[in-house]
């Protein structure tokens, strides 16, 4: 079987039964992945850490976990976009937002692919009005963070584009875009 079925069969088996909002979390994780593909990416490893990029917060998947199965690559990027349960949670923001810093390209990138997949589901949460603004909110920041780094690539012109299109969705949210 090739690598990336294999990335998602593991997550899909990871989150089997995990409902979010009506659908089934591998939605949002084959929207991450056909962003990435949107933009051009056809690097099979950062496809297969597209499909594992929350396995690491949202499951008992371990590192050594995705190490085994997947390699050092996979599992370096998937954990460079995990937060670190063993902390506080103040204090897991703080560690996350350094790490977000001084990640590769291709996990920004892949970063940014699920920044888009979040908000444009966020019309389908059920959560009140202040949780989904908190979550643009977030999102935002995240972006404010990695979008430099992104910008500064010209192997994927089509990120402009996706970073105009999630500024839509923040506009409608009442918040700033983030200037490309």
């Amino acid at each position: 079987m090739d690598l990336l079925k294999n990335a998602e069969l593991f997550a899909k088996k990871k989150y089997s039964g995990t409902m979010v909002n009506d659908s089934t979390y591998s939605k949002h994780l084959e929207d991450v992945v056909n962003r990435l593909k949107s933009l051009g990416v056809i690097d099979e490893e950062i496809l297969c850490a597209g499909w594992l990029h929350d396995v690491m917060d949202n499951t008992n998947a371990s590192f050594d976990d995705l190490f085994e199965h997947f390699g050092r690559r996979i599992s370096v990027l998937v954990s460079s976009l995990s937060k670190d349960p063993s902390l506080p949670r103040k204090q897991q923001e703080t560690v996350y937002v350094k790490q977000l810093k001084e990640s590769s390209f291709a996990s920004k990138l892949i970063l940014l692919c699920d920044i888009s997949a979040n908000l444009s589901d966020l019309k389908n949460h059920e959560s009140s009005k202040s949780k989904k603004l908190r979550i643009v909110r977030q999102k935002r920041h995240y972006l404010t963070i990695i979008k430099n780094d992104l910008m500064d690539n010209d192997d994927y012109p089509k990120i402009t584009a996706l970073i105009e299109t999630i500024n839509d969705i923040l506009k409608r949210f009442g918040q700033r875009p983030v200037l490309v």
